[in-house]
């Protein structure tokens, strides 16, 4: 089975992240270009298994109620992919053997051949599940496997990536801002006490720690409340 230059096109596209790119978009993608770009294959699917919890994508709705379905029965190739961590095969659903449950599921929604592969990112693990309408379809083994595990793997890195760099700025953002209503609030209590900015915010810190609440959160209670008051933005430090 020949990997073509669709699907290699499709995965190194889901490794450039943009706005609005997120796990869940990853995951589709996956399962959209392997429908189109291997050979033989007629639906995706793409589990996300990190902590004893998972995130699915899926081409078509019937490939979400098979692995719903596998889920179930606690037998199939995923469960098995995923305890034993190498990929694998249903040649034939309609002369499967091991979990005959699930292939009798599989043939009731079309499908007679799988593949399902599993790759290790970063603490978590895919599951890349592909599926023939036909016997025979897939092999494990050979450039496809290489092709998924190298652009599946940077893919998700990219999107953990850019969500921590989201997170960092979030996370700045809010401590500058807790900086500044800080700044007001040792303003507000040094105009009124008449004393300097470490002796306002070592009060800040004292009544925070009382009432075992965030300095930054009195600082923002004290400054709405002066605003109340007396209108206006709060003196700064």
């Amino acid at each position: 089975m020949e990997t073509t230059s669709i699907l290699a096109r499709d995965l190194a596209a889901l490794g450039r992240v943009t706005e609005g790119a997120s796990a869940e978009s990853v995951l589709r993608g996956i399962t959209e270009a392997v429908a189109r770009g291997v050979p033989g294959c007629a639906g995706g699917t793409a589990e996300l298994w990190m902590e004893d919890r998972m995130l699915l994508a899926a081409s078509h709705s019937e490939l979400t109620l098979l692995i719903d379905r596998e889920r179930d029965l606690r037998e199939g190739p995923s469960r098995e992919a995923l305890s034993a961590g190498r990929p694998v095969t249903i040649p034939d659903a309609m002369r499967e053997t091991r979990w005959p449950r699930y292939a009798a599921t599989a043939v009731r929604h079309g499908v007679r051949s799988v593949l399902v592969v599993p790759i290790a990112v970063e603490g978590a693990v895919v599951l890349i599940g592909l599926y023939g309408v036909r016997p025979g379809a897939f092999t494990s083994g050979g450039p496809l496997m290489d092709l998924l595990r190298e652009q599946v793997t940077v893919a998700l890195a990219n999107i953990w990536e850019f969500d921590d760099l989201l997170t960092g700025a979030a996370q700045m953002q809010e401590a500058l801002a807790g900086r500044s209503v800080i700044d007001q609030a040792k303003g507000i209590i040094m105009s009124k006490n008449g004393c300097s900015a470490e002796e306002a915010f070592e009060e800040l810190r004292r009544v925070s720690q009382h009432h075992q609440v965030k300095v930054a959160d009195l600082a923002r209670l004290l400054v709405t409340e002066h605003q109340h008051k007396h209108g206006g933005a709060a003196p700064e430090a």
